[in-house]
């Protein structure tokens, strides 16, 4: 008899509010709470949010009322590959643009919407939370009440008066931060109508007091609050929103090895050879790591390329979790120079993925039959290369691996990218997998140096590597000293020394060198900020680019040069002085 494990938890968050006008006429405050269900829960957690609408403003209520409904609405519906805090500043971006476009039309009072707002996001193991105004966030757990917010007031005569608020600034600035949390850790947010009249002691005391944190009434709780508010003499709208975390996800290796060898590791196939529906056709490639086939859908007749893992890898989680990776992205990535992944039509019953068929070379390979291109080619395929990244920059990845191996140019001239097993993954990093943290970051000659020291890359890292190879395609050889494997370290960005491109291919504008170097300068700092700068330099001559080159140091734009001629120098000095010595003599 085999023992089962433990069904894998699940991130369990329970809520419940209380809103009351109070003694006002119109209630302006407004809040809302949304757990999802599925893989929702998994990529984009729990969010809750609370905004109170200011008073002096006529429609106040409809801002507040706005922002909570547009937050939650909103920040689900982004991409499941954006980290929470992009998710989270686009969407508030956007609705404070809103309002603020709202609040200059002419035919309003001036500042008629505007509010104060306050969200939180648990995902995974991590609270997140933004803020603007002074609604309030607490954080209680173990019998400790914690104010995790900071007021945006300022104090003129003896008043208090809002220093920030959704709607008033079309520059919105949002306070942001994150913690890891607790099971049985309470989250409660307020507006001022509330935590203007009561003391944190209060507060700390009626959550202590709702007994077990499993079975205690949330709504209950919150609407006492409110009531101790109004007895203290609240003459405001009040509103608390209380959440308690249940239960978190904890996945150990162990857990993450059983989840992603499920499916076990298909045979080494053979033309011929069937396996889900799928006929081989083709054997592309078969290595250590992987292998490759081209395959008929039996039923449909589509073609594909279905790529296994190797046997050799069937214990090696991080290798595994890459594989998967990969079939993610490509099913998530809609994009001409991206190669896609396709779910299956088929139940699998082993461990694959079907990719998209392209026929063609590799970009080593054009660069191999292609000894010195025109620069219009370059320009061509390097443009298709970026409009490739800009999607992974679209949907908040970066490739990390980008290299002539892993781009192929079809028939047509069409460029592909491929190879998605180290992408990172910004809002799969915030989750809580330990596989994530430690995926190599692409290969020695063209990864980015801050990789290499370290640091954790953005989007300037997959900007050095196509710099690399432009660099590569326009000369043949590579812009700094070739590393082997094992050099994986640097202590500073000075161990990369650049040899201009303009050394090994005297065509090459000046202009064109200019760009180059700026691409593939090593600290990311003094790269292009934007991918569409680097192919526009690539285009259209920069003649700052080019006065910087000109006018460089000779030591600097040809050392290679400039040694020549010392050593040249020193030899004939050397003769002089021999000859002088014969004739001394």
């Amino acid at each position: 008899m085999t023992s089962q494990q433990p069904p894998r938890s699940k991130l369990s968050v329970r809520f419940g509010g209380k809103s009351t006008a109070g003694v006002k006429a119109i209630n302006q405050d407004a809040f809302a709470a949304q757990q999802p269900e599925g893989c929702e829960l998994d990529f984009k957690g729990v969010a809750a949010a609370i905004a109170d609408g200011v008073s002096s403003c006529a429609e106040s209520h409809i801002a507040s009322q706005t922002c909570v409904t547009g937050f939650i609405q909103d920040y689900f519906s982004t991409p499941h590959s954006w980290s929470v805090k992009h998710s989270v500043s686009r969407v508030l971006t956007g609705l404070n643009n809103w309002l603020h476009q709202e609040n200059n039309q002419s035919s309003r009072e001036k500042d008629s919407m505007l509010c104060t707002f306050s969200a939180l996001v648990i995902k995974s193991n991590t609270l997140h939370w933004f803020h603007v105004g002074d609604s309030r966030i607490y954080r209680f757990h173990n019998g400790e009440l914690e104010l995790l917010t900071k007021d945006h007031t300022r104090r003129e005569a003896g008043r208090n008066y809002l220093a920030r608020a959704m709607g008033g600034d079309q520059h919105l600035e949002v306070d942001y931060n994150s913690m890891v949390l607790e099971a049985g850790t309470q989250l409660l947010l307020t507006t001022d109508g509330v935590h203007e009249f009561l003391k944190s002691s209060e507060i700390s005391q009626r959550l202590s007091q709702g007994g077990d944190l499993e079975n205690c009434d949330l709504e209950k709780t919150a609407t006492d609050l409110v009531q101790m508010a109004m007895d203290k003499g609240s003459d405001d709208n009040l509103t608390a929103l209380l959440l308690s975390v249940d239960q978190l996800p904890q996945e150990t290796l162990d857990e993450s090895h059983n989840r992603l060898t499920q499916l076990p590791i298909p045979p080494v196939l053979e033309v011929g050879n069937k396996i889900d529906g799928y006929e081989v056709l083709d054997v592309i490639f078969s290595g250590t790591r992987s292998h490759m086939y081209q395959v008929k859908d039996i039923e449909s007749g589509a073609h594909y390329v279905l790529k296994a893992p190797s046997m050799n890898f069937s214990e090696d989680t991080l290798y595994l979790d890459g594989f998967i990776r990969e079939e993610w992205v490509g099913q998530k990535i809609n994009h001409p120079n991206v190669m896609k992944t396709f779910r299956p039509a088929h139940a699998k019953r082993f461990l694959y993925y079907l990719g998209e068929h392209v026929e063609g070379m590799t970009l080593r390979d054009w660069i191999n039959d292609h000894p010195n291109p025109g620069l219009d080619e370059v320009r061509r395929l390097a443009t298709q290369i970026i409009q490739g990244l800009r999607a992974f920059q679209r949907a908040d990845m970066i490739h990390q691996d980008l290299k002539p191996e892993n781009i192929m140019i079809d028939r047509d001239g069409r460029v592909k990218i491929l190879d998605f097993g180290t992408v990172r993954i910004a809002g799969i990093e915030e989750m809580n997998s330990p596989l994530d943290k430690s995926v190599p970051q692409g290969s020695v000659n063209y990864v980015a140096p801050e990789y290499l020291m370290g640091e954790d890359g953005t989007f300037r890292a997959d900007l050095f590597s196509l710099a690399v190879i432009v660099y590569e395609m326009l000369t043949g050889a590579l812009p700094f000293e070739e590393r082997s494997v094992k050099q994986v370290q640097i202590n500073h960005y000075s161990e990369f020394s650049y040899t201009p491109a303009i050394q090994h291919r005297r065509d090459l504008p000046l202009w064109m060198e200019g760009c180059l170097r700026k691409a593939l300068q090593p600290n990311p700092a003094h790269r292009y900020s934007a991918l569409s700068e680097f192919i526009r330099d690539l285009t259209v001559p920069n003649q700052q680019l080019e006065a910087k080159v000109r006018h460089q140091p000779l030591l600097e734009k040809n050392p290679t040069r400039v040694w020549q001629g010392i050593a040249a120098l020193l030899l004939f000095l050397n003769l002089v002085q021999l000859f002088l010595q014969n004739v001394a003599g």
